[in-house]
């Protein structure tokens, strides 16, 4: 009997934090969200009151990101950039970055979580000469230049791209 209330009582919390995602993932594709604690406010307006250490695992769990849109900050996840027929790399790199280091031909570009997809889709919408192709995992890209020069001259225009926007 104890177990199947223990059983209960997980399933119902993790009922709670389904409902509670999706509803996040709601209000952020609805409205312009642009700080935690905004969501915060809007999440209790729908009768969901949540801690900030909650809604900060919600938004790692979701993959949710921060960028700078038309409309100013706003959280976005990921698939929705990446969905954008041209993703812009002068906008979403600056948000995104973290470092980059490379050896030979190879660079690896680590960016904040959920951030590859879409900043892999972006070089490699850009086309540039240097660049053969890149791998996209979920915050670690792969670029796989033509020679170590090449390499070297991508490393500079990320770095520079980056600068940018700060």
């Amino acid at each position: 009997m104890a177990t199947a209330l223990l059983d209960g009582r997980v399933s119902a919390r993790l009922a709670n934090k389904h409902e509670r995602q999706r509803l996040i993932l709601e209000l952020v594709e609805q409205e312009v969200v642009s700080s935690q604690e905004e969501l915060r406010q809007l999440l209790l307006g729908r009768d969901c009151d949540v801690t900030q250490a909650t809604l900060s695992r919600d938004l790692r769990d979701l993959g949710l990101v921060r960028v700078n849109t038309p409309e100013g900050l706003r959280y976005v996840a990921p698939q929705a950039l990446a969905e954008d027929e041209s993703p812009d790399l002068q906008v979403m790199l600056p948000q995104f970055f973290g470092r980059i280091a490379g050896v030979n031909e190879l660079a690896v570009l680590h960016t904040l979580p959920g951030g590859a997809q879409p900043i892999a889709e972006a070089i490699d919408a850009e086309a540039w000469e240097e660049v053969l192709g890149t791998i996209g995992g979920e915050n670690t890209i792969l670029i796989v230049c033509r020679s170590s020069a090449d390499r070297e001259a991508v490393e500079g225009r990320i770095q520079r791209l980056a600068a940018s926007g700060r």
